[in-house]
């Protein structure tokens, strides 16, 4: 056994007693702050259960078409969508789809200006970093015990722990897409006047916008894989069901729960991967395929 150097228990008691006092002095705060969370996750997740089914199958094929041109890849939205209907998980679909929109919209409008600030700042991007690869390395199991203390079981520690969890792709591809702009583009921009703003909005971050995308993807697809692991705090969907076939020993509740969120995955991965690679012949950094 390794020697008791020194003792944990007094460190360990003071953690946890910190994290009590901030649960009894700022939950009402931390509560009201995450209030506008919790009524965009509502709103989507009402909005995706109360549209017919065949408008929602409709408006995901269109959006797939529009991304290849092509009937490859709408044919294969089609058919994963009739399966999650068919295997009578769609409301659970529904929900699921609605966390990963929420966590995914809100991970975006806080990730790409924190991807920002690091390209223009060497320092910001060395004292981000480690933290970026704290959240993608310490389990998620970690980020629930928290946010589970502050607001209770539900859907906002669930989304929470989400956007913690899926954020820091799109930030460092940001970060990354912005650095890797020509200097020689970037020189011409300088040469004709622009100031810095305008060189941000429009020569970095249009050039940038494939490896933005990429990033949105990754996040995308992080928020998703959470499904499970939110469900086991009232997150519901179709982890939940993965989550009842697991207590219940029902193997056929938790696969088909499963190929649901594998259908998901398929849908939202290829489209945005398709929109990237428009966005890229478009730009002439790769040809048109």
């Amino acid at each position: 056994m390794f020697p008791d150097i020194i003792d944990t228990k007094p460190l360990r008691r003071a953690v946890d007693d910190a994290l009590t006092w901030v649960v009894r002095h700022w939950g009402g705060a931390f509560e009201a702050g995450a209030h506008p969370l919790l009524m965009l996750l509502k709103g989507i997740e009402n909005l995706l259960i109360a549209t017919p089914w065949w408008l929602i199958i409709a408006i995901l094929v269109g959006i797939a078409w529009l991304s290849t041109r092509n009937w490859k890849l709408p044919t294969v939205v089609f058919f994963a969508l009739i399966f999650l209907g068919v295997m009578d998980l769609w409301e659970d679909a529904m929900a699921t789809m609605a966390l990963m929109i929420a966590a995914t919209l809100t991970a975006i409008v806080i990730a790409i200006p924190v991807g920002v600030w690091m390209s223009r700042s060497i320092n910001v991007r060395k004292s981000i970093t480690p933290l970026l690869d704290l959240m993608q390395t310490l389990p998620s199991f970690v980020y629930l015990i928290p946010t589970v203390m502050i607001f209770g079981p539900g859907k906002i520690p669930a989304l929470i722990a989400t956007i913690i969890y899926a954020s820091p792709p799109l930030v460092r591809l940001t970060d990354l897409g912005l650095r890797s702009v020509d200097p020689a583009v970037m020189e011409a921009s300088r040469a004709f006047g622009t100031n810095p703003r305008q060189r941000l909005l429009g020569v970095q971050i249009p050039l940038a916008l494939p490896t933005i995308l990429a990033g949105v993807n990754q996040t995308t697809m992080m928020a998703l894989s959470m499904v499970v692991i939110a469900s086991m705090i009232g997150a519901g969907g179709l982890g939940y069901q993965v989550l009842q076939g697991i207590g219940r020993l029902e193997v056929s509740r938790g696969l088909f729960a499963g190929l649901g969120i594998v259908a998901l995955a398929i849908i939202f991965d290829r489209v945005t991967q398709a929109f990237g690679k428009q966005l890229q012949a478009r730009i002439g950094l790769a040809e048109a395929r």
